[in-house]
């Protein structure tokens, strides 16, 4: 199984656009493959219980079916940092748990497992630990969603050096508009180029039709897709 972990430079940076679009992109080369959102706020009821919009998103990208509370074993009502509302809801979250969770995931019959993070890189998950904490122990390899807008530039480097100094695998990034309208938009990718430490995999850009990846020959190589 190849699993990666998609995480952004912030909240709403595209994580789960980015990761629908991928698992889109391994079904459209018959691959089995399987979305996993570990935590969610910002949750509604629905089905008699609550469901989280992206995890749903993931749900309908994916090729390999599992019940909601698999691909989204933590969801939350209020749109909250996650920790928060875990501790009014009187829920604990720690990396054993988490472990536990994905364990459950793996045995879906998945040959991808793509993980999306939630907020930004560096979550909290409880007092002491955070989202990476776990994504270490698992030792997953990282993708990076840079959204696209006026800060990105700081929010990117700042983000790619912690991923670093933890001595984390990410295998590169991916440049996602999501501001229409962005001043000098090329000159900051271009910026972007040449100063992150890791390899661009694709540019999704700004569409309110069908939206599509502008993919580079490192992410197809390492999906272990032909070109």
């Amino acid at each position: 199984m190849k699993e990666f972990f998609i995480t952004g430079t912030d909240t709403d940076a595209g994580k789960t656009h980015v990761t629908s679009l991928l698992l889109k992109l391994l079904a459209q080369h018959k691959k089995k493959a399987i979305g996993y959102k570990p935590l969610a706020a910002g949750s509604e009821m629905a089905f008699d219980q609550l469901v989280n919009a992206d995890a749903l998103m993931l749900m309908e990208s994916a090729t390999v079916s599992a019940k909601y509370d698999v691909v989204n074993p933590f969801t939350f009502a209020p749109p909250i940092a996650p920790h928060i509302a875990a501790e009014q809801a009187g829920v604990t979250i720690n990396v054993n748990k988490l472990t536990a969770a994905y364990k459950t995931v793996k045995e879906q019959g998945a040959d991808y497992l793509l993980t999306e993070g939630a907020g930004g890189w560096a979550l909290p998950i409880n007092n002491t630990e955070y989202l990476y904490d776990w994504v270490k122990a698992e030792k997953l390899p990282v993708i990076l969603v840079v959204g696209m807008k006026l800060g990105c530039l700081n929010h990117a480097l700042l983000t790619a050096a912690h991923i670093q100094s933890l001595g984390i695998n990410c295998i590169g990034w991916i440049a996602n508009q999501v501001d229409e309208h962005m001043d000098e938009y090329q000159a900051n990718l271009d910026s972007l180029k040449a100063r992150l430490p890791f390899p661009i995999l694709a540019i999704s850009p700004y569409s309110e039709q069908t939206p599509k990846l502008q993919i580079y020959k490192t992410l197809l190589e390492n999906l272990s897709i032909n070109p």
